[in-house]
């Protein structure tokens, strides 16, 4: 069987780290026929968008896209496309497992969590109105009239919609994971002694969603601030967490930073019938072009994407790949050496050629 796979290189580190891992992907034998999509900061000039209906178009005909990193501007610029990929594909859940892996340098062993973070909602829908602006003088007038509070005039304004159809599917989903994946618990995440009416609602729904599955699946809560020191400290208690958009971007970087960084740490977008795969790191600007950084979590990501497809033999064949050239020690880049100036550490492509040898 053939499968028809879009492929988005990204910008800055993209190509490279796509090109690894498309590599990796094509030597376990899975036949594939890339489409090759673009987006990101480079293509504006090209297509007057970093988003091209075509990309999209792409994606929801082959159902699949493998997808590197894409540079966002901090501040300014246009909003970030891999926001706008999940919202216009309605990519409900980010998976971001993390797991840890012999040979990364970390403070912490045996790390296997899971974050299942809602992707459209939160303050992350994007419905922001800047600051002096006519409408935004008019919300402010509006929201102190209604809430009989105060807002600063000179304000910025994000808005924050939480609903209980968006987060009954993602707890749901939640739930589904643990039980396909022989997990013990779901914990649900949010601020809900500060914010009753959004994060309130997020857990008064979660509970509803845990009844199903009683006896089956464990289901707790905690608050967003405690449940960052509970994982600093006791790791090891927690398993699939589910929560809302924000915090669930913050808490899976946290993860990431238990086995070592960004640089392991795969990511999937997952909606009913498409699905998005990526690194959750970004494009790293200052390195493109080099052939130095690490491809291991774009690899990974595709070793989630070869799992979704059903080719799970291949999906644990690359892992198994990735760890034993992590293992080694001798194959990777300068970022897995225990010494970062190591003149022995390879390049994004020689490390690819060696998980490759592995297969």
């Amino acid at each position: 069987m053939t499968y028809n796979i879009t492929l988005i290189p990204g910008d800055g580190i993209g190509p490279e780290v796509s090109d690894a891992a498309r590599r990796c992907v094509d030597a376990t034998g899975v036949k594939i026929n890339w489409e090759i999509a673009e987006a990101g900061a480079d293509i504006i000039a090209k297509y007057g968008t970093p988003l091209p209906d075509s990309t999209l178009a792409s994606i929801r005909k082959n159902k699949v896209a493998l997808k590197g990193p894409l540079t966002t501007p901090i501040g300014t610029g246009f909003r970030s496309v891999n926001v706008a990929i999940r919202k216009e594909l309605d990519l409900y859940a980010c998976l971001r497992p993390t797991r840890s892996y012999k040979g990364v340098r970390s403070r912490y062993k045996d790390i296997d969590l899971v974050i299942v973070r809602e992707n459209t909602e939160d303050l992350y829908a994007g419905i922001e109105f800047e600051e002096g602006k006519l409408e935004t003088n008019q919300l402010i007038k509006e929201i102190e009239k209604l809430s009989k509070k105060n807002i600063r005039p000179d304000s910025g304004i994000s808005i924050k919609p939480i609903s209980i159809s968006g987060t009954k599917r993602i707890v749901k989903f939640g739930f589904e994971y643990a039980v396909k994946h022989n997990r013990k618990k779901v914990t649900a995440i949010s601020k809900a002694n500060i914010m009753k009416f959004t994060d309130g609602l997020f857990f008064a729904v979660a509970r509803e969603v845990a009844k199903e599955y009683e006896g089956k699946i464990e289901y707790e809560e905690r608050l967003i601030d405690n449940m960052c020191m509970q994982l600093v400290q006791k790791p090891e208690l927690y398993d699939v967490m589910v929560l809302p958009n924000l915090y669930g971007d913050i808490l899976s970087d946290l993860c990431a930073g238990l086995i070592g960084g960004l640089g392991i740490a795969p990511g999937a977008n997952l909606g009913n019938d498409i699905a998005v795969f990526e690194a959750i790191h970004g494009s790293a600007p200052k390195y493109a072009g080099k052939n130095v950084v690490n491809p291991t979590a774009m690899i990974l990501s595709a070793v989630l994407m070869l799992e979704y497809i059903g080719e799970k033999d291949a999906a644990k064949r690359l892992d198994k790949a990735v760890a034993k050239v992590i293992a080694a020690g001798k194959d990777v880049t300068y970022d897995l050496k225990p010494e970062r100036t190591d003149p022995t550490a390879v390049s994004t492509s020689k490390m690819a050629d060696a998980i490759i040898g592995e297969l």
